[in-house]
């Protein structure tokens, strides 16, 4: 049975859809980056997904080839995630999508190192003719956060971010979007196949634990 990330590590992928606290370990990420309307069939954020699936295919099955991965093990790949903001804009806007600048990333597997990485983008460009130089290797270190599960359009988030603002702030949480801390959400259903009022999105934020003087 191949390892499943959002089946084992269920406090990070399947939060209850109401907020919670969660503290997120250091990641290394596929990651690609870019802006624009993620809606737009020829934009860059629909480019930045295929480049992404490209490296976490080409990884994915590394076994069956020459190259041997150290301590690989068979999983499943991670499901897409995005971090997204919008310059000279607090918090998101969802009225103005052609202002969102992203980072697409799918998470690595702990045993894939850097070395690694550079042999899937150079194995993917030489197999399938496309130019991966896009694609990096990221750490994400996010730390504490608050989030919750979304069901629905993308378009009706800020009813889910509400609840979990609401949620920090009663537990002396405040919000920590920095340049570094963004918002983050993690897709567990297609789109494309999948009705839009039952959409499964975690939406997370970071936070800090609120500095009260006495």
């Amino acid at each position: 049975m191949a390892f499943d990330y959002k089946k084992e590590y269920k406090e990070f992928y399947m939060p209850k859809n109401k907020p919670s606290i969660v503290e997120v370990p250091k990641m290394n990420y596929i990651a690609v980056r870019g802006k624009g309307n993620p809606n737009d069939e020829n934009g860059e954020y629909k480019k930045s997904i295929e480049l992404l699936y490209g490296i976490a295919f080409t990884i994915k099955m590394s076994y069956k080839g020459n190259y041997k991965i150290e301590g690989y093990f068979e999983y499943v790949v991670p499901p897409l995630e995005g971090f997204w903001w919008q310059e000279g804009i607090e918090g998101i806007d969802y009225s103005k999508k052609d202002k969102f600048e992203f980072i697409s990333v799918i998470r690595l597997p702990d045993f894939v190192t850097k070395k690694d990485f550079e042999w899937a983008v150079k194995e993917a460009t030489e197999k399938k003719k496309k130019d991966y130089s896009k694609v990096e290797f990221l750490t994400i270190d996010e730390g504490m956060c608050v989030q919750c599960m979304h069901i629905g359009s993308y378009d009706n988030e800020p009813k889910t971010v509400e609840l979990m603002h609401q949620y920090m702030q009663e537990n002396s949480y405040e919000l920590d979007i920095t340049n570094n801390r963004l918002h983050h959400e993690i897709y567990l259903s297609d789109p494309r196949r999948c009705d839009q009022t039952k959409l499964k999105t975690v939406i997370r934020h970071p936070i800090k634990k609120v500095n009260i003087k006495r």
